[in-house]
Formats: structure tokens, sequence, C-alpha cells
């Protein structure tokens, strides 16, 4: 255990001196070790100068290590104020470490009592804690109150939302329950859920069937009168004045025994002006070709 122990405490003291660095202070070196911390509201990364200006208290926090820490025993812790603070505050805040330290027993609890020191510090970051006049007590006083009354408040809230939170998950386990065990089936219940499912099908039936006589209303056209319309004979013989065959062979037959005086001929004699044209034609070619063919035809 002694071997386990001193490993603990060795890891414990290497990652207290990463987090807080030149902060964290290794007085003894030998078991039983002695670490001391600083802490203080706002961590300035060093600057001494930003870091007098931006916080008004202060402490260290001094722990020495049983042998059998973290397993058996816890840390023994002491408070040092190096600003802003009171005695009274020492104790306080001592308090509050020391609860820290029994709530995590059995394992490392250095980084977290250092924490919880460190948010007390950071919500009482003001001036004046040390001044013990009247006037300064009684504005320590009211800003008690006030935490106190928004401790409170948050207490509520979180209790408020535990119980709605619990009557939401009883809830839930009843929807499951009767989901798990099902309704059981009596005759009661059976009618009416038939009578339920009945009327349901009725109603859906009779939807169908306002769908399907809406959509062949829709389909079904007026019929055209065709009574009095004329076939295709019809119509080209002409019996409806359109079209008469006999009477356009008459009109045919009329034209071509008509004899038309010369007189009334329109003729533009221009076209027959130039003789030129006709003097080019060799008409006796034409008829040697015609002599030729016909003998060869022989």
């Amino acid at each position: 255990m002694g071997d386990h122990c001193l490993e603990e405490q060795e890891m414990e003291a290497e990652a207290l001196t990463a987090i807080f660095d030149t902060a964290f202070e290794i007085v003894s070196d030998t078991q039983p070790f002695v670490w001391r911390v600083k802490l203080l509201p706002v961590d300035c990364a060093g600057d001494e100068e930003e870091e007098s200006r931006q916080n008004h208290v202060g402490v260290v926090l001094q722990a020495t290590i049983p042998l059998d820490y973290p397993e058996e025993s816890g840390p023994q812790l002491e408070i040092e104020i190096i600003k802003g603070l009171a005695e009274e505050h020492k104790k306080d805040i001592l308090e509050l470490a020391f609860n820290e330290s029994q709530a995590n027993a059995g394992i490392p609890v250095l980084f977290s009592v250092c924490e919880v020191v460190r948010s007390w510090l950071a919500d009482n970051n003001v001036k004046g804690l040390d001044d013990f006049s009247m006037h300064a007590q009684m504005i320590r006083r009211a800003q008690e109150t006030e935490r106190a009354k928004a401790q409170a408040q948050q207490e509520f809230e979180a209790q408020k939302e535990k119980e709605e939170l619990t009557e939401t998950e009883i809830l839930e386990a009843a929807v499951q329950k009767r989901r798990a065990e099902g309704t059981p089936c009596t005759m009661e219940n059976f009618l009416a859920w038939k009578q339920r499912f009945e009327e349901e099908l009725a109603l859906a039936k009779a939807d169908e069937e306002a769908i399907a006589e809406s959509a062949s209303k829709k389909k079904e056209k007026p019929k055209e009168d065709t009574s009095n319309r004329i076939t295709g004979f019809q119509h080209f013989m002409g019996k409806t004045g359109l079209l008469n065959l006999a009477a356009m062979e008459k009109a045919a037959e009329e034209a071509e025994n008509q004899e038309i005086p010369a007189d009334e001929l329109d003729v533009d004699e221009e076209l027959f002006d130039d003789d030129d044209d006709l003097d080019d034609l060799d008409f006796d070619d034409e008829d040697d070709d015609d002599d030729d063919d016909e003998e060869v035809d022989i």
C-alpha cells in the first residue's frame, strides 16, 4: 500500500505543478510531503501588476500529505490569508475546503479543493472585506444576504426541475407499462372497438364511393346529335348545293362546242413582232429527223 500511495502522491504533485506552475510549491519533498498553492480569483499569467489590480483577495492553501493518502486518509489543510480577507473568512474557507476533501475521499483531491476555494474567492473578490468598521460589516452582511437568496433560488429551481423530471419519468414509465401489458380484452371493450371499427369502415367506403362517382361524372361527355349529318357521297354529289358533278360536265361540254368570234379574242400582237426569233428555227432539220425516225420504224 505504501508504494502505491507514494506513486499516487508523486503523480498528483506533477499534475499540480503542470496546472498551477509557479503558484504551486513543494515545501517538503520527503514524506510526509507538504505542498502550498497560491490561489487568486483571477489568473493573470504571472503579471504582478495586473494581478494586483484585478485581485482584491487571495489565500495560500497548505496541505500536509499523510503517508496513506489518498486511499485511507485525507490531506491536512491550512489556510493562510495573503490579501483582503479577515480571520472570520479564513474559517469559512477552511470549512469549505475540508468538506470538499471529505466528499472526494479515496482519490486525489487537491485540485478540486483548490477549485472550490478559488470559486469562493471569485465570488468575494471585492475591496474592504478586511475592514471591520460598522459600515463595512453592514455591506458584507447585505452582500451575504443577496448571495444566500441567489443560492436559495438556484436550489429551488434545481429542485423544481428535478421534480418535473421525476413526474415525466413516472408518466413515461406508466406508458411503457401499459404498452408492455397491453389492454385486457373483455366483451365490453371488444364491442366498443367493433362499433368504432365498423363506423370507420362505413365512412371510408362512403368516401371511396363519392370519389368514384365524381370521377365518373368527369369522364362522361354529352353525346353529339348526328341525325342531320350528311354522308360523304351526299356531300360530293351536291345534294346540299356545294358541288354538282352533272352541272360541271355540262359546262365543260358547252365550252368545247362554243365558237368565239375572232374580234372577241384578246391577243397580244407584240409577242409576234420579232421575226428574228423565227428565223433561227430550222424546220427542215426537224422534218428530216421525223423522216429518219419513220424509216427506222419500218
